[in-house]
């Protein structure tokens, strides 16, 4: 019988590349969510029954242990960007990422894979960051031989990152941005799930990765890359940091008042976090201990982009009308 992955996290972004990669391979994937009503996206990924959602709240011991009977491997890809409610930071990332550990411990499970961040620390300056790197510890803590996964930036079609800016370019001839100069090294997302089946199948060795593309670029310049696969010419504005920590606290404020239904563009957590580069460290394992090329940019945001052309798909075809012209 074919081996059982319990995705803790599994239709995410992330998520779904892994359980796609681990069906095409012949595993069983139980996908546990919050929703699993909302998950039918991933179902289609296997034959009938290969891929199935399951309904699980890691904020609790019998709801995680449920999901967990009879996985061999279990992969921990849930995070947030919510600093209250009762899937915070801290409840999400850290004891949530904590308690999957433990239970797979304590139930025998061979292998764990879990996906942080590049800038994990317990003493960081923001909040996400310090969550992450409890998490880290408390999984190595309980499952010492998991593989834990640091990716930079995350880009791909179903992406918030370069999506987002790209949509904000309709609104106007100015892009604002907060940390123009900071560095990111973004990494495809199905380059960062082939890491984790690597992970989930043993190939890959315990241990910390730092996951980044083959390029690093400032914030600027990633902006201008993606204003010019998608045809379109704003000006890149920087916010210095007090503004926008100013801003961001504004935001909170309305969010609060309004009772959570204004969320915030940025919080301030989000700008502490902005403060630092978001690249691989000098002499952390990586892509090339797993043996995988790297995606770049270019090669893929083309791909996705498109959409927010002028045009949209048939933006090549007015140019091409354009150089017969002339």
């Amino acid at each position: 019988m074919s081996k059982l992955v319990t995705i803790y996290g599994g239709s995410g972004f992330v998520g779904r590349y892994i359980a796609r990669r681990l069906a095409k391979d012949g595993w069983r994937i139980r996908v546990a969510v919050r929703r699993p009503h909302e998950a039918g996206i991933v179902t289609p990924y296997g034959v009938v029954g290969q891929v199935a959602p399951a309904l699980c709240n890691i904020r609790d011991d019998d709801s995680v242990r449920s999901v967990m009977q009879g996985a061999d491997v279990v992969i921990n890809c849930v995070g947030t960007f919510d600093r209250k409610g009762k899937n915070n930071f801290d409840a999400v990332q850290n004891e949530g990422a904590a308690r999957i550990a433990r239970i797979a411990a304590e139930t025998g499970v061979t292998r764990m894979v879990h996906i942080s961040a590049i800038g994990a620390d317990a003493e960081a300056d923001s909040e996400y960051a310090r969550s992450k790197g409890r998490g880290e510890a408390a999984v190595l803590e309980h499952f010492p031989s998991a593989v834990i996964l640091r990716p930079s930036v995350i880009f791909g079609p179903e992406d918030a990152f370069f999506n987002r800016f790209a949509g904000l370019t309709r609104l106007g001839p100015v892009l604002p941005v907060v940390g123009a100069g900071t560095k990111f090294q973004p990494v495809y997302v199905d380059d960062v799930a082939a890491a984790a089946v690597m992970g989930a199948s043993g190939k890959a060795a315990p241990g910390i990765y730092e996951l980044g593309g083959p390029d690093v670029n400032t914030f600027r310049e990633l902006m201008e890359q993606m204003l010019h696969v998608i045809r379109r010419r704003r000006i890149v504005m920087n916010i210095p940091f007090w503004i926008a920590s100013v801003m961001a606290g504004v935001m909170e404020l309305v969010q609060t008042v309004s009772l959570g239904l204004i969320p915030p563009q940025i919080t301030r957590d989000q700008v502490a976090t902005l403060r630092h580069d978001n690249v691989v460290s000098d002499g952390a394992k990586g892509f090339a201990d797993l043996g995988i090329e790297p995606s770049a940019l270019e090669a893929v945001l083309p791909d996705y982009l498109w959409r927010f052309r002028p045009a949209g798909q048939y933006e090549a075809i007015k140019e091409s009308a354009g150089n017969l012209r002339a």
